[in-house]
């Protein structure tokens, strides 16, 4: 009776099974999504366009509804009679064009504000957001980017960027470099992107999202595509060139890609971009459980870089000026030069167990070098005298033409000027706004005098190089455990070997450079050992390609595993994951420095371990298809990376004070409405932040203390115990007032502070030992965290014809944007003398109004995109374009206090001036930029 029970139960069933191909081509369609809507049966189409639901789908009518990126979704009214078999066996899909160049232009956007000039911009968050279909993150991936601005207050370190499964990061800042898959727009299209600590069938994830890219041959649609752009923002031209064959008759797929960006120069002065890109992978599919997929990536870039400037120089200047280039020869040439080439190797097997489980394997290997240019000027003469004591004669001051000493500024920092400190002040007002740039002739004259006095170069170029090798790979295992249950596992592990030198470039006309310190306070005892860059070579002459300076490797280590369980529901949806994960740093000297002598320099340092752990958690309840509520909680462990783990690794080994984890509770909760005409979100977000660390590096004239002289030194300011807090509101609605135009709305509510006061410390050359002001802490409690505006508001539109042409527009609003505040000025410092002692002309109220953080102007941007597409037998022909800040308003997105001084009698005399001498620095907007792009699609 049991086994007669079953049979019959198994009669109750029916199989649908099919074939999808595309509609213009016929050509087999891989990865289609398949599913029966308003039930949990779902399944996708293999290599050969070929589905099968397993288990069948009980007796009734449905609709079914096949769905991929880049097609218009296909909904099927079916009938399933028990014990028989429905076959479709051509179910066709169209092209969407109107999504196919929205997709292009959420690629291009991303490409333009992702790989810009300055490194404090490369933290931007928002370009990962281009990846989903909701109105506020598509509000905040290309039309609040170009501010800068950082969804939930988070810089990039809190995301995590995948290719094929493996995670990219970097272990020196815990950030993507973008630029290392720059230009290969028309690959980088399949992706998928988890926001915040939600679900991700790839990583355990992170705060600021999850973005995955499937770079697998077979995942493209066959066909070719050339484009050209033209854009005056970071580059002036591109031209790309791609086809995909799709899976062949020999079950075998490749698909290759070549990219040129070029332009002499950006919407910044003296900003030219010279970047290649290429990529390549092949496919083979072994069997119907096995396929391997090889993928080559490689973006060489160089790009010469913009800095911040003050207000005195932005008046003198305007708001595109650059002091980091001059002519040479009447050719531009930029002395700050960023240069990248880290090709990627990406292997990766899938193994398809079942119908219900899947086994993923991907290695991969990065390796390369980054290297960012500089002028050093402090190039010197080894002199003893006949009493075999040695001295060095040489240096000079600093040549960029904005240093302080050539601004007008300069001339009137006293009380009561003179008459011919006006005169001064006036002479270097039009010799900076009729010139201002930088004087290569001026350095190739010093070096030839110098040469001609029998003297070694002054000045030349620097290359300060990153070398790294990458190893890494993961197993990842997920399966269907029952019609209700998913489970993705997964375990991974990455081995960097990373060098770090500098190179000498160019002597620019000199002979020969000797390679040591010529700001070492040296003394007759010392024989100069304190400016050596390494004993063990002592006054070491060096020639172009020679390191010096310092050179030392760092081994990085990182091991860790994830599981992540998922459950659906007719009304219920839940997930929970766990991580765990250890994280290994370790620093070998290979020269040993005068300050530092022996193993405080030279060899392995102690290794550096963390233990990160994580959890997280979420809810959502479908009350019916239209509303739905969502709560994510999670809690996580960060690591620091190895750039703050080792706070002067240039020249020691030296570890941060008790390195922590930076510790991590993500609380968010979404309503969201999807209508047929109104589609609407609401979330509300609080990031908690604690355990935090940072070390910077700058030159100050107030570390006031005895131990030295008047306050001057080259410092590293180590940060520890960092709390802060992001709290606020995202809002995001598109409303279909005709099926062709749609109006939008999107809203940012944030406040980042400070909520503690973190201890700080200083280390320096000219101190044994480390430096702490009055109780150890900077006052930051109840300061803003900088980073771009917390508060951002946008109203749109997008018209979309049937006649395959769209326009689109958009009001933008953004305000609350603060500047960084420097930790000296809050410190014990602040308040102290050169002596230690307190200053007796100290009033609390003065000081407040002194360290008052400083809030940027509000400021509205407008921004335009449309576009027009045609068929034209099996090619499609189109344009797309797009004109930001459209009204060429003028903005700051950012900037910092200038940490040279950071004592209240300094600061006093700052704010007596008509100009200060130390002003905060900015960070500047675009005004009016283009991008138009031409693409011909076969």
């Amino acid at each position: 009776m049991l086994f007669l029970s079953s049979a019959s139960a198994v009669a109750q069933y029916a199989r649908i099974r099919g074939t999808v191909k595309d509609a213009a081509t016929s050509s087999a369609l891989p990865e289609v999504e398949v599913f029966v809507q308003k039930t949990n049966y779902t399944t996708q189409t293999d290599a050969d366009g070929n589905f099968d639901f397993i288990p069948q789908v009980p007796p009734g009518s449905y609709t079914l509804v096949l769905r991929k990126s880049g097609y218009l979704s296909l909904t099927i009214p079916v009938n399933l009679i028990p014990d028989q078999e429905l076959v479709l066996e051509y179910l066709p899909l169209e092209i969407d064009l109107a999504e196919a160049n929205e997709q292009i232009t959420i690629i291009s956007l991303s490409d333009v504000q992702l790989n810009d000039d300055n490194e404090q911009r490369d933290n931007a968050v928002s370009g990962l957001l281009g990846a989903t279909n909701d109105v506020f993150s598509n509000a905040a991936a290309f039309d609040f980017s170009s501010t800068f601005f950082r969804p939930r207050g988070l810089d990039s370190k809190y995301s995590r960027v995948l290719i094929n499964g493996l995670v990219l990061n970097k272990f020196n800042t815990g950030r993507p470099q973008w630029s290392n898959w720059g230009g290969l727009n028309d690959v980088m299209r399949n992706r998928e992107f988890s926001m915040g600590l939600t679900a991700s069938d790839y990583s355990f994830g992170a705060p600021a999202g999850t973005l995955h890219f499937n770079m697998h041959a077979s995942s493209y649609r066959p066909g070719g595509r050339i484009s050209y752009a033209t854009a005056n923002r970071t580059y002036t031209g591109r031209v790309m060139a791609s086809y995909n064959s799709g899976v062949t008759a020999s079950n075998w797929a490749y698909s290759v890609l070549v990219s040129r960006r070029f332009g002499p120069e950006g919407a910044i002065d003296g900003t030219f971009y010279d970047a290649n890109s290429l990529f390549f992978a092949a496919e083979k599919i072994l069997s119907e459980t096995h396929c391997i997929n090889l993928s080559f990536l490689y973006t060489p870039n160089r790009r010469g870089r913009s800095t911040a400037l003050t207000q005195e120089v932005i008046d003198l200047k305007g708001y595109t000026y650059n002091p980091n280039w001059g002519f040479q020869n009447n050719e531009a040439r930029n002395a700050r030069v960023r240069a990248i080439k880290e090709p990627l190797v990406l292997l990766s097997h899938h193994w398809q167990l079942g119908k219900q489980a899947s086994l993923q394997t991907n290695l991969g290997y990065q390796w390369g070098t980054t290297k960012n240019s500089r002028i050093d000027y402090t190039g010197s003469t080894l002199v003893s005298n006949p009493n075999g004591q040695e001295h060095f004669v040489g240096g000079a001051r600093n040549p960029a033409p904005n240093y302080y000493q050539n601004l007008p500024s300069y001339f009137l920092r006293y009380p009561n000027p003179s008459a011919v400190q006006y005169q001064q002040a006036y002479l270097a007002e039009q010799e900076f706004r009729n010139d201002g740039q930088l004087d290569w002739q001026a350095l190739y004259e010093a070096n030839e005098t110098a040469v001609r006095s029998g003297l070694n170069t002054i000045y030349a170029i620097q290359q300060d190089v990153n070398q790294d090798q990458l190893f890494t790979g993961n197993i990842r295992y997920k399966a269907q455990m029952s019609e209700h249950f998913d489970i993705n596992f997964g375990v991974y592990g990455s081995a960097l070997q990373s060098a770090h030198y500098a190179e000498l470039d160019d002597l620019l006309g000199g002979n020969v450079w000797l390679d040591i310190d010529s700001f070492a306070e040296d003394d007759n005892t010392t024989g100069g050992d304190l400016a050596q860059s390494d004993l063990q070579n002592r006054n070491r002459l060096v020639q172009p390609g020679d390191r010096y300076k310092y050179n030392y490797g760092i081994a990085a280590r990182q091991i860790g595993t994830f599981a992540q369980l998922e459950a659906t529901y007719n009304h219920l949806d839940f997930y929970a994951a766990l991580s765990a994960e250890q994280t290994s740093y370790q620093r070998e000297g290979y020269y040993e420095n005068g300050y530092y002598p022996g193993a405080l320099s030279l060899g392995k340092s102690a290794p550096v371990r963390f233990t990160s752990l994580g959890a997280k958690a979420g809810i959502t309840y479908k009350f019916n298809s239209k509303h739905f509520a969502l709560l994510n909680a999670g809690f996580l462990e960060q690591p620091p990376g190895f750039n703050t783990v080792f706070t002067n690794a240039r020249q020691r080994n030296a570890i941060l004070e008790n390195p922590q984890s930076e510790r991590l509770i993500d609380l968010d909760a979404s309503y969201i409405y999807r209508g047929s005409d109104l589609k609407l979100r609401l979330t509300g977000y609080l990031l908690n932040f604690t355990q935090g660390s940072e070390v910077s590096y700058f030159y100050t004239q107030s570390m006031q203390t005895p131990l030295i002289d008047q306050g001057n030194a080259l410092v590293q300011e180590s940060t520890t115990h960092i709390a802060r807090q992001n709290l606020g509101l995202e809002f995001g609605a598109s409303y279909s007032i005709l099926p062709t135009l749609t109006l939008k709305a999107a809203a940012a509510f944030g406040q980042n502070m400070y909520t503690q006061n973190p201890q700080v410390y200083y280390t320096t050359t000219l101190a044994e030992t480390a430096i702490r002001f009055g109780d150890g802490s900077v006052k930051l409690k109840n300061y803003h965290v900088a980073g771009g505006p917390e508060r951002a508001y946008q109203l749109g539109f997008d018209y979309r014809d049937p006649d395959f042409w769209w326009l689109g527009a958009s009001v933008n609003r953004f305000s609350n944007a603060y500047v960084d505040v420097s930790y000296l000025r809050r410190s014990g410092a602040f308040s102290s003398d050169y002596d230690g002692q307190a200053f007796n002309d100290y009033t609390a109220k003065v000081a407040q109004e002194l360290l008052k953080q400083e809030q940027l102007d509000a400021y509205y941007l407008v921004n335009i995109v449309g576009g027009k597409s045609w068929r034209v037998k099996s090619y499609t022909v189109g344009f797309f374009g797009l004109l930001n800040n459209a009204l060429n308003t003028r903005y700051k997105t950012g900037g910092f206090e200038d940490s040279r001084i950071g004592d209240y009698r300094s600061l006093l005399e700052e704010r007596a001036r008509d100009t200060p001498l130390f002003g905060n620095r900015y960070f500047l907007g675009y005004g009016a930029t283009f991008y138009l792009n031409f693409y011909v699609r076969f």
